[in-house]
């Protein structure tokens, strides 16, 4: 019998001579966007580097990072590594093009803060939402050493000011790619955290990306279901020690 991952390559593998016929619902087009509409709004600054890199300079500086010195972050460098990461490059012709790609721009990636220390801001959850380039509060309370436990104890989950993480609402992904989607939403995720690395270098910070989670645990400190919307990744970021 095979393993489950090598069945899941196999089985979402293109065939010229198989591809699936027929046209979309657009009526039952998922929407890019969740919505907390009940929760308190933080609006966030518009920010930018204070001495601007070239994408030369930030390659070769990009390192994980999984110790930090104790500064808490701004809340406009964070602003500025959210929208870096997955915010609104521009909007031409209806359409909200965001700073990275998206497979059919189904985009189906969510993101997720737990706030540990940053200025400005209540600890706690917060929900990006990317129309707006607001953060929705869903609870305070410190929740770090939570959110280290989920990731398998990893400790820079406690130091760092934030964790960035990322879910995937398979189905926006689902209505178009069936099950080649989940191929395309790992791909989307990490677009996304490559944004989050190269942006956090450029204002001096540093990631660590963590695929290393115990997933239902992560899930249950969002409030998904881990099945409509399920967590697929992680970021610590800070200043370096």
């Amino acid at each position: 019998m095979d393993d489950v991952g090598d069945r899941f390559q196999r089985e979402t593998k293109y065939f010229p001579d198989k591809m699936a016929g027929g046209g979309l619902d657009w009526s039952r087009k998922p929407d890019p966007y969740k919505r907390y509409p009940d929760s308190v709004k933080v609006a966030l600054p518009a920010f930018a580097p204070d001495r601007p890199m070239t994408l030369d300079a930030v390659l070769r500086q990009r390192r994980s990072v999984r110790r930090f010195d104790g500064q808490p972050l701004s809340l406009g460098q964070l602003s500025y590594l959210l929208w870096a990461a997955t915010g609104v490059e521009r909007r031409e012709g209806g359409y909200a093009y965001r700073t990275a790609p998206s497979a059919g721009a189904l985009y189906p990636i969510e993101t997720y803060v737990v706030v540990n220390d940053v200025r400005k801001l209540e600890p706690g959850l917060y929900h990006y939402a990317i129309d707006r380039h607001e953060l929705e509060q869903l609870r305070g309370g410190d929740l770090r050493g939570a959110v280290a436990a989920a990731a398998l104890g990893q400790e820079m989950c406690l130091a760092a000011p934030a964790v960035l993480v990322w879910t995937a609402v398979v189905e926006r992904s689902k209505w178009k790619y069936r099950q080649r989607a989940y191929r395309y939403i790992y791909l989307d995720a990490g677009h996304i955290a490559e944004n989050l690395a190269l942006g956090a270098v450029s204002l001096g910070l540093g990631t660590c990306q963590i695929g290393a989670l115990f997933d239902d645990e992560v899930n249950r400190i969002l409030g998904v279901d881990g099945v409509e919307e399920t967590t697929i990744y992680m970021s610590v970021v800070g200043r370096s020690l």
